[in-house]
């Protein structure tokens, strides 16, 4: 999740003891909590991938005895925060269908304790928001046990089920809310350092394809097996209002459209281009000048009923894919297909009622545009590519993603500090400092062999005048899913 209030202050960063790792093991659709520890002392835990409310969902357990929760997986926000069950979002009635990812009840743990009464906010572009206390109690995840997590307690709020972040501690709401880095306590991955389970604040994620029913997040090292090539570290970068480390914003440099009828560089007046690696965000935002582009590309059409880019469900199946490249020449590059990059519109299916795809299904392109820095890339590029987020020494490394990869070959960071593991620097990020950006069309080269048609067919794809009433009430009730869940306000 994107954080819009703006931080102050540097990181706190914690020592450990010894190196092991934490690993999550994701999964497609909804399971029950599984916690196993492995006999090589990582721990294993079941995500599951939502897509209809927007992301990936750990099963975790709060409390003493455990209480089973499922809560959203966040790189992008910094906090924990559960729903609680006096909320009245829980309740089951002919409005709610009530809290059914779990939610926690206070009063039946023995652990639990209040830190900061009425001190934790979070509310959401749609309006949504959710209230109450920071607390601290036990949390077990993935089989690991946490002693005294602190954790927001969602006593007032319209959001059915809670996050976990593992964003950098200035990223936590109650920073926002106090304006001081001295309000920052120990998050998730912080925590896991301090208490001895990893041996540096860092992880790597591996979501796999949109259809897989597996994939990972691993806390404290990397999977050599869940990636193709080398990994290659390029910069994390300060928020450039505060001068500090909030958030995941790493510079996109090039971005290239690529079928079997040709190549196109795409440009942007923003080059280089920032964002954030946020999984958290179903979809990714870019530029409006450079996702335009895209659409172009790809046959898609702007609606401004919805606010959103649209074309066939066919078009999953199309030649072609874009290739993000990052840190200057000679840095990361991650290729995304289109199958990737097409998703529903709504649960049921639709079809475009008039125009030039009448009566095909309807589905969204899962590159957006977006009005101003920095930008997300979310779900729909972070599946092909495995991340490392190392908080220490503010760098991410790269590599692109070997789906449904079947072995694995943990390696730990050694000690607090470690760089990662079996990684190269980008060789020229100097340049990415320069301003380049330019804006020019492209030949269109490479539509037709997404479209499987010539460039002049797909500039004529103008979206037709039919009334959207019914299609927009569907869109705007996924409007958290597709963007609240992705960008957030701490007030």
């Amino acid at each position: 999740m994107k954080s819009v209030v703006t931080l102050v202050a540097s990181a706190l960063l914690a020592s450990v003891a010894q190196a092991q790792v934490v690993q999550w093991d994701i999964a497609k659709r909804h399971v029950g909590p599984r916690f196993a520890k492995r006999q090589d002392g990582t721990f294993t835990e079941v995500i599951t991938n939502e897509k209809t409310r927007g992301g990936y969902f750990a099963s975790c357990q709060v409390g003493t005895p455990g209480q089973n929760l499922t809560l959203q997986l966040d790189t992008g926000s910094s906090d924990i925060w559960v729903p609680s069950s006096s909320a009245s979002v829980c309740d089951q009635d002919s409005q709610n269908s009530g809290c059914t990812f779990g939610s926690f009840d206070e009063s039946a743990s023995s652990t639990f304790s209040v830190v900061g009464e009425n001190e934790f906010t979070i509310s959401y572009v749609d309006g949504s928001h959710s209230k109450g206390d920071y607390v601290a109690d036990t949390f077990e995840i993935g089989g690991a046990t946490l002693n005294n997590m602190t954790m927001g307690l969602g006593l007032s709020t319209d959001i059915p089920y809670g996050l976990v972040g593992v964003g950098y501690a200035l990223n936590e709401a109650i920073i926002a809310n106090t304006q001081s880095a001295s309000s920052a306590y120990d998050n998730l991955p912080v925590l896991m350092q301090k208490q001895g389970l990893i041996a540096t604040n860092a992880y790597s994620l591996w979501l796999n394809d949109l259809d897989a029913n597996t994939g990972s997040i691993l806390f404290g090292g990397i999977d050599t097996e869940k990636y193709q090539g080398e990994l290659t570290r390029i910069n994390i970068y300060k928020d450039s209002q505060t001068n500090a480390f909030s958030s995941f914003i790493v510079a996109l440099t090039s971005l290239q459209a690529s079928s079997s009828s040709g190549t196109d560089t795409l440009t942007s007046s923003e080059l280089p281009v920032p964002v954030v690696l946020d999984s958290g965000t179903t979809f990714s935002y870019l530029p409006t000048d450079i996702a335009e582009q895209m659409w172009q590309e790809v046959g898609a059409a702007y609606y401004t009923q919805l606010g959103l880019a649209l074309l066939p469900c066919s078009m999953e199946n199309s030649d072609g894919h874009f290739s993000f490249g990052f840190g200057g020449s000679g840095g990361p590059v991650i290729n995304v297909t289109m199958d990737e990059l097409v998703l529903p519109l709504t649960d049921e299916p639709q079809q475009f009622p008039s125009g030039p795809y009448e009566g095909q299904d309807i589905c969204q392109f899962g590159v957006q545009n977006f009005s101003s820095s920095p930008y997300l890339l979310g779900d729909t590029f972070l599946r092909s590519a495995y991340v490392v987020y190392d908080l220490v020494n503010n760098e991410i490394g790269l590599a692109p993603t070997d789906f449904n990869a079947t072995g694995s070959n943990v390696v730990a960071f050694p000690s607090e500090g470690a760089q990662i593991p079996s990684a190269s620097a980008a060789p020229n990020q100097a340049e990415v400092t320069q301003t380049s950006g330019s804006l020019s069309q492209p030949t269109y080269g490479a539509s037709g062999g997404f479209q499987n048609h010539d460039a002049e067919s797909a500039a004529s794809l103008l979206p037709p005048a039919f009334d959207w009433s019914r299609i927009a009430v569907m869109g705007a009730s996924m409007c958290f899913v597709m963007v609240g869940s992705g960008f957030f306000l701490l007030i």
